[in-house]
C-alpha cells in the first residue's frame, strides 16, 4: 500500500471521530498509542520473533478481545500502566489518556482499521511517510496550533544537503518538535547516493547519531514515534532518540552538527499563582555561565545554548526570526560574540508565508565552532542570500518547494564553500562591514522591492492580503509581549 492511501484511509477515519469532537492532535495522539501496541504485537511473532516490552494483560491482544465498556476501561489501564514505565514506554505513553468517549469507535479503529495492516512489514518509508502525511495535516489545523512544532520539509531537505552531514558524525536538534531535521538529516544519510554505508554504520545511524530535545510531553510522544517507524530507535531502551526537558536549562552534550527550528514567541515566562489565587508572570530570563549575555528573548538563548553544544569545528544550522538579526541589548551582544567566536558564513533570508504559525518573519542562519584563539574575529565574510524580495508563497496556492531553493544550494555550494561567487541574490558582507554597521544589524537587504515600483508588479491580492495579515499579526505578538511586560 502507497502511503498516500495510507493516509487517506487514517484520515477518513479521523473525520468520524471529530463528530465526537475529537481534534486532528487528539486522533494522531491515539493513532500513535495503538500503532505502537499493534507493532510490539507483531514484532512478537516470525519473522521477527522479539520479546516484548509490553507486559502481559497490557498488550495488543487484551484490546483485541473486548468490547464495549469492558474495551474502554481495559484501554484506559493500559495507558495508564504503560506510562509508569521506563525508556520508551515512558516517552510514548507518559501522561496519556483515552480521548475516545464512544467504545464502539475505538472498537472500530482497532479492529477496523490498525488491526488489518502488518505495519512491521509495511516498507519503512511507507509506514514514516504515512505518519508524516498525518503530522502535516495536523500542523496545516489552525486551530490546533500544532503548526509552531512542524518546518516545512522542502526547507529541512535544502539546509541538510548544504550541511552534508557524514557518517558517524553526531546531530541534535535541541528543539525537535516531530522530529523533521533528525529525519531529513536520516534519510541524506541512508541515501546510497551520498553514501555507502557499512553494517556498523547502518547500525549507528539507528543508536548512537540522532538526539532530539523536546520541551512538550506530547510531542516528544510524536516525534519518538516517527522516528520509530523510520527505522530509527526502539531496540534498546538505555538510548533514547529523542527526551523531554528543558534544552535551554544547561548544556546537555555536545555534538558534530546541529540542526534547529528553536519555537517562536517573544518571551519566555511562567505563570505564578499566589495563595489568594491571583496570577502574576515572571519573565524567565536565563542565567548561564556559558552564556554571555542574560535574555527573556527565547531565539537569543537559543542561539547562545546552540552555540555551547556544539564541538570544537561543528557546524550549525538554525532558524531565527527577524528579531534576532536586528535586536539591541542582549541581541548585539550575542551577535557581537558569535562573529568573534564562530565562522558566521551564511545567513539565508527566508520568504514570508512558508510556516504555520502565522506572521512569522524568519532566516536560517549558518555558524561553525570554532577553538578559543587570540584573534580579533573567527567570522570574515558573512554571505547573504535573499530568498525573500519579490519572492510570494501561500501555504495553500503557492507553497514552498525543494526547487524553489535550488540556485540557495547551489550559490552555497557544499562542496566547497570557499570558492563561492555573488549573483544578484547572493553577496557576502566583510567582518569590518559588519561590525561598523549600528548595533551590529545583520538584517540586510539590497535588491529593490519591485512592488513599491509600478503597481503592475504586484503579487495577487490573496498573496497580499495574507502578507498584511501576516504582519498585524506579528505587531499584534509584539505589543501583546509589551503589554505583558508593563502589566
Amino acid at each position: 500500500m502507497m502511503a498516500h492511501a495510507l493516509v487517506a484511509k487514517l484520515w477518513n477515519y479521523c473525520n468520524i471521530l471529530r463528530d465526537d469532537g475529537l481534534s486532528y492532535g487528539d486522533y494522531v495522539e491515539q493513532l500513535t498509542f495503538l500503532l505502537f501496541l499493534k507493532m510490539a504485537d507483531e514484532q512478537r511473532h516470525p519473522p521477527f520473533n522479539k520479546p516484548s516490552a509490553i507486559p502481559r494483560g497490557y498488550d495488543w491482544a487484551e484490546l483485541r478481545k473486548r468490547d464495549g465498556d469492558d474495551l474502554e476501561i481495559q484501554y484506559r489501564h493500559t495507558l495508564e500502566e504503560l506510562g509508569k514505565r521506563p525508556g520508551l514506554l515512558g516517552i510514548i505513553f507518559r501522561k496519556a489518556q483515552n480521548k475516545i468517549q464512544d467504545p464502539a469507535k475505538l472498537r472500530r479503529l482497532i479492529v477496523d482499521l490498525i488491526d488489518k495492516e502488518q505495519w512491521s512489514s509495511l516498507d519503512v518509508d511507507v509506514k514514516g511517510d504515512a505518519y508524516e502525511g498525518l503530522l502535516q495535516k495536523n500542523a496545516e489545523d489552525v486551530k490546533g496550533g500544532a503548526g509552531q512544532y512542524f518546518t516545512p520539509r522542502a526547507l529541512i531537505a535544502a539546509m541538510v544537503e548544504v550541511m552534508a552531514p557524514r557518517p558517524n558524525e553526531t546531530i541534535c536538534d535541541p528543539a525537535c518538535g516531530t522530529g523533521g531535521f533528525l529525519l531529513g538529516a536520516y534519510n541524506y544519510l541512508a541515501d546510497p547516493k551520498h553514501y555507502k554505508l557499512d553494517k556498523a554504520q547502518k547500525k549507528r545511524l539507528k543508536h548512537g547519531t540522532f538526539y532530539g530535545i523536546e520541551l512538550v510531553d506530547g510531542v516528544t510522544r510524536l516525534c519518538a514515534m516517527n522516528l520509530l517507524l523510520h527505522g530509527i530507535g526502539g531496540d534498546s531502551d538505555d538510548e533514547l532518540p529523542v527526551v523531554t526537558k528543558d534544552a535551554l536549562a544547561e548544556k546537555h552534550g555536545e555534538y558534530d552538527l546541529v540542526l534547529a527550528n528553536p519555537p517562536f514567541g517573544k518571551k519566555s515566562s511562567v505563570t505564578i499563582v499566589n495563595e489568594a489565587g491571583e496570577t502574576s508572570k515572571e519573565s524567565l530570563v536565563i542565567n548561564r555561565n556559558d552564556f554571555v549575555a542574560s535574555t527573556s528573548n527565547k531565539q537569543l538563548n537559543f542561539v547562545q545554548h546552540i552555540f555551547t553544544i556544539l564541538k570544537q569545528h561543528g557546524r550549525a544550522a538554525v532558524v531565527v526570526p527577524d528579531n534576532v538579526l536586528f535586536e539591541g541589548g542582549a541581541g548585539e551582544t550575542v551577535r557581537r560574540d558569535l562573529l568573534k567566536r564562530a565562522d558566521v558564513h551564511t545567513l539565508l533570508r527566508l520568504p514570508t508565508g512558508i510556516f504555520y504559525a502565522q506572521g512569522v518573519k524568519a532566516n536560517v542562519l549558518f555558524f561553525d565552532r570554532k577553538p578559543a584563539e587570540d584573534r580579533t574575529a573567527w567570522t570574515e565574510k558573512l554571505w547573504i542570500y535573499d530568498l525573500r524580495t519579490n519572492l510570494h508563497f501561500t501555504l495553500k496556492e503557492n507553497p514552498l518547494k525543494r526547487s524553489d531553493l535550488d540556485d540557495f544550494v547551489r550559490c552555497y555550494n557544499p562542496k566547497n564553500r570557499h570558492q563561492r561567487q555573488e549573483s544578484e541574490r547572493f553577496r557576502f558582507f566583510t567582518y569590518d562591514e559588519l561590525i561598523k554597521r549600528d548595533k551590529v544589524n545583520l538584517d540586510i537587504f539590497w535588491l529593490k522591492d519591485d512592488s513599491l515600483e509600478e503597481s503592475s508588479n504586484l503579487p495577487a491580492p490573496e498573496i497580499i492580503a495574507q502578507e498584511i495579515a501576516d504582519d498585524l499579526q506579528a505587531a499584534l505578538e509584539q505589543f501583546a509581549a509589551i503589554a505583558e511586560d508593563l502589566r
